[in-house]
Parts: C-alpha cells; structure tokens; sequence
C-alpha cells in the first residue's frame, strides 16, 4: 500500500523559501512588516508546497478563531435540526463555520459541552438551556458572546431569541375549544424544559376560558419522546370518557401521538403540534400545527452573535442583551378543524 505523502509543514515553507519561520508566519498572517520580494518569494513556496496554513492552530494563536458553537437538545430533533442548519447558512455567509454538540437533555452534559467549546476558543455560542444551574457560565460573559434560543436561563443578562410559548399555546387550544372541544390531552408535558411549563400554562388558560378544569390524566408529566406519546395517547383513548383532541407540545411528541392515533384507527380525534415535523403535510387528516419558525429563530441568534462580535472587533461598548420575540402563526391543515365525533 502506497504511504500518504506528509502535509507540508511551516518549517517546510520557511526551508524552500529560505526565510524564517517567522517571517513565513507574518506572511500567512498578513502583517505589513515583511518586503514584497519576500512575501513573493513565501507565497511561490506555498504555492508549490500546496500548504495549507493550520487555521485552528492561528486561532487558538489569535484568541479568537472563526468558528460558532451551538449547543442544543438533539439534531434528531426536527425543530432543532432546522434551527442548526439555519445557523449553518447565515454563519457561513458571514464567513464563519460552525461545530456542534448536544446536551440529551442533560445539564451536567450540558455544562461540559460548553466548555469543550470554550477550550476549543469558538468566538461565540448559541445555546438552547436545559433547566438547571447555570452560574458556571458566569466566567465565560466576559469572553465569550453567548445568546440563548427557545429558553433562557435563570440569570439574566444574555440574548434570548424564542416564541410565546404561553400565548400560542394559548391561541392553539382555542382553537380546539370554539370547535367545541372540553376534553383536550396535553402531550409532551417535559419537565426538563421552561418551554414546556409555559405551553402548559396557554394550556390551561384556554380551558380556564371555557371553564374547563382539566383532569391531571390528561398531561401526564414525562420526557416528552415519541415512545412516550404514543403509549400516554393509547392510554387516554381506551379510557372510559377518552378525550377528542390532543395538543402535542413538540414535535417529537406528535410524531408519537400520531402514531397512536393511526394505530387505534381514531383519525377523527382532533390533533394540533406545536411545531412542525417530517410528513405532517401527507398524512390524512395533515396535521395542524403552531409554526415555531426554528429558520427564523436560527437566523435571528445568529445575526445577534454577528452584533456582538462586530462590537468587539471594532472596541464598541458590548451589544445591549435583547429579548427577540419570534412571529409565528396557526397553519391549519385539517387535524386540528375536526369537530368532536
């Protein structure tokens, strides 16, 4: 088997050059204090070497590379598999790449992913917060730009880009309830997350409105997964007054209660997901669903980590903390129009 030639090396340049490595360095560098002989000179040998200059190895020299972190719940996620690839495109279109890690809904995992990332100088995070301690980040606010997504964390101070959680819960199950609905399960009912206490409080609301005090069956507390949804649905609809809509309260939850409600052949159980998910359009009835926006979402962090960078790149006083309300909309498809059978 034929050996992998070895990537050239500085020290390589500077030899066929017959420079420095320092001057090599402020050549790949940009710095004005090297002649135009020379760098010409450096830069016919990087041509003819085919080096590559070690952009992590600059960064880590500089303080500061070119890349985003983001941390967040899963990819396997479809809200937070749409919202990094947002984040993706715009970081790229400033110029800036992106890593990724993930929490599992894990606050200690959590707290190392971040701090991997800090090791690893990104210029800056997005981070969507699992509840819990998160003093830990304290040490980083002077360094390292961070803005929240979807949820914000118990100490102030940081962007937070999000939706209503309470409002379009709110405006989602009345939707349910001028059709006549009093009987509405609550699916997904995560604790891990603030997100979800806020659906849940809309949740109420609505049913508070038609005074409707609802049955603690009915949002059972949980993870909040597909496996999860589909056995809590199954449960509710072989229950003796089994209830005539569900509200999913993420997408994964959906998915599961869908599953459940295909499973049982009860299509004519009204449904609405707070969030959209893969082949919801296709599905008979397609299903209702709160557009979360995680595109929008994933833009608006991101060009609020491109603020804050700016600022610093240029000695402005440090963006001011905003909280960036998202506008979203009812997308109503069939589930959630069905009248109770």
């Amino acid at each position: 088997m034929a050996r992998m030639a070895r990537r050239p090396t500085l020290h390589d340049v500077a030899s066929h050059a017959g420079v420095s490595i320092k001057t090599v360095s402020r050549v790949v560098n940009h710095e004005a204090s090297v002649s135009e002989e020379v760098r010409t000179r450096v830069a016919a040998s990087i041509a003819e070497l085919h080096y590559v200059p070690n952009s992590f190895a600059r960064s880590l020299k500089s303080g500061g590379g070119d890349t985003i972190g983001v941390v967040m719940d899963s990819i396997a996620d479809p809200f937070f598999a749409e919202l990094m690839s947002a984040v993706e495109a715009r970081a790229l279109d400033a110029g800036m790449t992106v890593i990724f890690g993930s929490t599992g809904s894990d606050p200690e995992r959590e707290r190392q992913q971040v701090e991997r990332m800090a090791m690893q100088r990104v210029r800056a995070l997005i981070l969507a917060p699992v509840t819990g301690d998160h003093s830990y980040l304290e040490r980083f606010r002077a360094t390292l730009p961070i803005v929240m997504v979807d949820r914000q964390v118990e100490i102030g101070g940081y962007d937070i880009v999000a939706v209503d959680d309470r409002g379009l819960t709110r405006q989602a199950v009345d939707h349910l309830t001028e059709r006549g609905h009093r009987r509405i399960a609550f699916v997904g009912n995560d604790v891990h997350f603030p997100t979800t206490a806020h659906r849940l409080l809309g949740y109420r609301d609505a049913l508070a409105a038609v005074d409707v005090e609802p049955d603690p069956s009915w949002f059972p507390e949980g993870s909040g997964d597909e496996d999860e949804a589909f056995d809590v649905v199954t449960r509710l609809l072989a229950a003796p007054e089994p209830p005539t809509a569900v509200f999913a309260a993420n997408p994964r939850a959906a998915m599961g209660a869908v599953h459940a409600l295909h499973v049982a052949g009860r299509t004519d159980v009204a449904m609405i997901s707070f969030g959209d998910f893969p082949m919801a359009t296709t599905l008979t009835p397609a299903i209702t669903c709160v557009n979360q926006d995680p595109h929008g979402i994933g833009v608006a962090a991101t060009e609020r980590v491109i603020a804050h960078l700016d600022a610093r790149e240029h000695d402005r006083p440090d963006e001011h903390p905003l909280e960036i309300i998202v506008d979203t909309e009812l997308v109503a498809r069939g589930s959630g129009e069905l009248e109770p059978a």
